[in-house]
């Protein structure tokens, strides 16, 4: 099953997938949607209880922060981890990425 369609993609029913970009800074703001650019960097929450990664794309000379909000925690920092594994490859291809239907 593709990750941007595995169960757990989700927060209170809602598909995470993909998020919704913020420019962050560099050219002008190209308001991008969608599985666009290519993964920079990916933080974790650092608070307890909190269950969201932060991903940093560029994109046509850009860049954007985007949030994925998680019901469940433990699926969250098996996100992170795959995302921290795929810093530098594009968005599409990383929501594209094989994953086991049980987390």
């Amino acid at each position: 099953m593709e990750l941007r369609h595995h169960p757990l993609m989700s927060y209170r029913g809602l598909p995470n997938w993909p998020p919704i970009w913020l420019w962050r800074c560099g050219a002008e703001d190209k308001h991008p949607e969608g599985d666009v650019g290519n993964l920079k960097s990916v933080l974790l929450s650092g608070f307890e209880g909190f269950s969201r990664c932060y991903l940093i794309i560029d994109y046509e000379g850009a860049e954007y922060v985007g949030r994925l909000l998680f019901d469940d925690g433990p699926f969250c920092s098996e996100v992170y981890k795959l995302l921290r594994d795929h810093r530098g490859h594009s968005i599409q291809e990383i929501g594209g990425l094989e994953v086991s239907h049980t987390p």
